[in-house]
């Protein structure tokens, strides 16, 4: 039996712990798990915070944080699953912003730094102990990375500046 490589069990516990985070907030999401809002909180939520569609963005966060964490935690289209993750932090990000950069006073520390996780690992990889690895990387590709990380800055900018614009049409004095 081959020696624990120290890389892959740093990776494995970076990207499960990151990964179960991540979940957990997208379940609160979706379906009202562990104190959450479900759809319908969410929602509203989003509706409030100036996200339009709501109850799409409602589900695209959902979906990104706890699609994107269960298959970061797996190590399973780590490329995919980083990037829909870091792409639904820049949502929250954006969200917090206003507030200052630390989680105290309610500022994006906390999904900075969970994006910009995630974001790490889907572009380093899952390391070997993974579902990746196991299946040869038939879904980590160099041109996955790209492409995933490409199309979630696209969204991401996409669904923020949507958000901005209609802010900026509510209040003008917020631009």
């Amino acid at each position: 039996m081959a020696c624990l490589d120290r890389r892959d069990l740093g990776l494995l516990v970076l990207r499960v712990g990151t990964g179960a985070v991540l979940a957990a907030h997208g379940t609160q999401k979706l379906a009202g798990w562990f104190g959450g809002g479900g759809i319908e909180g969410t929602t509203a939520a989003m509706e409030a915070m100036g996200f339009h569609p709501p109850k799409h963005s409602a589900v695209a966060a959902g979906l990104g944080e706890a699609g994107g964490g269960a298959l970061l935690a797996l190590g399973l289209a780590t490329p995919a699953a980083g990037a829909a993750a870091a792409g639904a932090m820049a949502g929250a990000v954006a969200v917090h912003a206003p507030a200052g950069f630390f989680a105290q006073g309610g500022g994006y520390e906390y999904p900075a730094f969970l994006g910009f996780t995630a974001a790490a690992i889907g572009l380093t990889g899952p390391g070997r102990y993974s579902v990746d690895h196991a299946t040869q990387h038939v879904f980590n590709k160099p041109w996955m990375v790209a492409l995933a990380f490409a199309g979630s800055a696209v969204a991401a900018a996409a669904v923020v500046g949507r958000r901005a614009k209609g802010r900026a049409v509510i209040d003008p004095d917020t631009t």
